[in-house]
């Protein structure tokens, strides 16, 4: 498959979020991936803000990417915070600008990070974090792809709502946020039954979840209760 033809089909994906069964952890997540794959970076996270203003960390392509995305957030400093409350892209900038921020990311094995605010006409929803394991400038091009993977996730999730009319914000959010623990509680019970590595346990349960045509989330309660077996998760 052509560069070309996937991100046609990623933009597609991104568009489609009058699914049944919309999972917003999943329909993130998959956009993490996407991005790492499509991007010259090591690794993508994305945040969602409630109505109150506040931002939460719902997909990283990488533990070590969460970890440095709840650093910013809880120290209120980095790319993130400022992309968030200017709604512009925080790229190519000096990490010594937040010397703090500049430590944890260097313990993390990122020598440069970027954000990319998730907006549409001034509203703000959330922001697209790039990490890097080398300092190189991320090119013009890449920053710019980045920005229409995240404009594209904007205008799908702010459709999904509106069509949900009777899903409110701090509902849906609130949601996410019981789904990714859910998630991660699967997650760590299918990597030690089946002697996986956590990312790859995750990959299993992605991959049965569009298999079946089941929501990650379903997946994930189905690993917990024993209703779904590891056996079937494994097959190809």
């Amino acid at each position: 498959m052509t560069r070309e033809h996937r991100l046609t089909q990623i933009f597609i994906e991104l568009a489609d979020t009058l699914v049944a069964e919309f999972d917003l952890v999943d329909f993130l997540s998959g956009l993490a991936e996407a991005t790492v794959e499509l991007l010259d970076v090591d690794a993508a996270g994305l945040m969602l803000t409630d109505d109150d203003g506040v931002l939460h960390v719902l997909a990283s392509s990488e533990d070590q990417a969460e970890v440095l995305e709840l650093f910013e957030l809880q120290h209120d400093q980095g790319p993130c915070p400022e992309c968030f409350r200017t709604g512009m892209p925080v790229v190519n900038v000096d990490l010594s600008r937040w010397p703090d921020f500049a430590a944890a990311a260097a313990a993390a094995g990122y020598a440069s990070t970027h954000a990319l605010p998730l907006r549409l006409r001034g509203q703000v929803i959330g922001v697209m974090n790039l990490f890097r394991t080398h300092p190189a400038r991320l090119t013009d091009a890449d920053a710019a792809l980045g920005q229409a993977l995240s404009d594209m996730a904007t205008i799908g999730l702010l459709h999904e709502r509106e069509v949900r009319s009777h899903q409110v914000l701090t509902q849906q959010l609130q949601h996410a946020l019981d789904s990714r623990v859910l998630i991660e509680q699967a997650k760590g019970m299918l990597a030690e039954r089946a002697g996986l590595a956590l990312p790859e346990a995750f990959t299993a349960m992605r991959s049965y979840a569009r298999r079946s045509g089941c929501g990650l989330t379903s997946v994930a309660a189905g690993v917990l209760d024993g209703t779904l077996r590891t056996s079937s998760l494994m097959t190809s």
